[in-house]
């Protein structure tokens, strides 16, 4: 079933309205991929079909099978090394070490971190393992990182923490699978609850307002700007620099840049990697 170019101008408005994805013509056969098997699951016989059932059903949960099936999960463990190397390496020795300072030597330090459309966690849990790689001894730390996602599949496997061979051998070294997961019956994998207790996740649109999370000292928010209208790219990260600690540091992906974006942050540069600090 073709999608028509004005069921794409319709259905890109909606999608936009509710995630800030922003899709245009060249995403016509995305849009006929990913939403075809929907028609099919409520018998309907067009996109334009799919669009007015969606926006009639007040319980939403049409809207967000449509927004699972669009947003990309593309991700895997430890992707792009460079940006974890640069986190372990660099960034949180550094925050440590300024935390530590301030702190009587019996109080904890406190982490918080928060990856930004985590999609199915692989993100978060790349970051958990990297701390205690980093950390070795906890106890002194109180550490705290959120995942957050627009999806509510992708947040539900997150969450679990359960995978596939596919998706386990998709950046997880062999050494890493047998220190930090465990093998189910089923023959997938799922994360030990010693890193898994470090990660908490829940459902933000990253195009509304951070209402109610916090402060944070690392935000990763990569690869996700890049489906969004340059408007909206500038909300956005100025929107992150309000809850990110002075000191603190943002990790975007390793294709995108800051530069005619926003002046709300400074690029620091860390062997062949950059992140940046609030401006």
């Amino acid at each position: 079933m073709k999608i028509t170019p004005d069921e794409l101008k319709v259905l890109a408005q909606y999608i936009y309205n509710v995630s800030g994805i922003h899709l245009d013509q060249s995403k016509a056969y995305l849009l006929e991929s990913r939403l075809k098997p929907l028609i099919a699951e409520h018998n309907l016989s067009s996109y334009t079909q799919l669009y007015h059932k969606a926006k009639a059903d007040a319980s939403k949960t049409l809207e967000k099978a449509i927004i699972d099936a669009v947003t990309t999960k593309e991700t895997l463990f430890f992707r792009d090394s460079g940006p974890f190397e640069v986190f372990k390496h660099k960034i949180l020795p550094d925050i440590i070490d300024a935390r530590s300072k301030r702190l009587h030597k019996s109080m904890p330090v406190k982490l918080r971190i928060w990856s930004a459309a985590c999609s199915t966690g692989q993100e978060v849990y790349s970051i958990a393992i990297a701390i205690k790689e980093t950390i070795p001894d906890l106890n002194k730390y109180q550490v705290s990182i959120l995942g957050t996602d627009i999806s509510d599949q992708a947040i539900a496997q997150a969450s679990y923490g359960k995978y596939n061979k596919f998706e386990i051998e998709r950046g997880l070294s062999k050494d890493k699978l047998q220190k930090y997961f465990s093998p189910t019956e089923d023959g997938n994998w799922r994360i030990k609850d010693e890193v898994r207790m470090l990660a908490n996740f829940r459902k933000v649109n990253l195009m509304q307002a951070f209402s109610g999370l916090g402060r944070f000292d690392v935000i990763f928010c990569r690869n996700v700007a890049i489906y969004f209208k340059p408007d909206d790219k500038k909300k956005l990260f100025e929107r992150l620099a309000g809850v990110l600690q002075p000191d603190g540091a943002l990790i975007i992906g390793s294709t995108e840049s800051l530069s005619g974006v926003t002046r709300s942050f400074v690029p620091k540069r860390y062997l062949r990697s950059i992140y940046y600090q609030p401006a």
